[in-house]
């Protein structure tokens, strides 16, 4: 995948690119929107804990379809409460390590569940 950090747009502010270049005839691979429920049914409770889970889980899926999170090429993130993007952050970037997809982040009003602090959904592609 090929990055797109033009001249004359202000950097990115986070771990992420303005804009990723996916080859033709590349497989695409949309995961749904995952919450900080694990196998067991739990809901995690604390954005921390949720995070792990969602990022724990959205690998899984990646891994299913012979993806990882390398294969990432947009990302989009739900939170319920600013005071929690520290926390989100700091999982999501442990995740992605180098790895900067196109990525967008929405405050909003609430979730599916009130105690549901967060939702992430991917997009990824792999040139096989």
């Amino acid at each position: 995948m090929k990055q797109h950090n033009p001249e004359g747009v202000a950097a990115p502010i986070s771990a992420y690119s303005h804009g990723i270049e996916v080859p033709p005839g590349a497989r695409w691979l949309t995961v749904s929107g995952q919450v900080g429920i694990d196998s067991g049914g739990a809901l995690a409770p604390d954005a921390a804990g949720q995070s792990e889970v969602i990022w724990q889980n959205i690998s899984r899926i990646l891994a299913t379809a012979g993806m990882g999170i390398g294969d990432i090429v947009k990302m989009t993130a739900y939170l319920v409460d600013p005071a929690d993007l520290a926390a989100y952050g700091a999982v999501r970037t442990r995740y992605l390590g180098d790895h900067r997809p196109a990525s967008s982040l929405v405050y909003v009003s609430g979730l599916v569940k009130p105690e549901m602090k967060l939702e992430v959904e991917v997009q990824a592609a792999r040139a096989d």
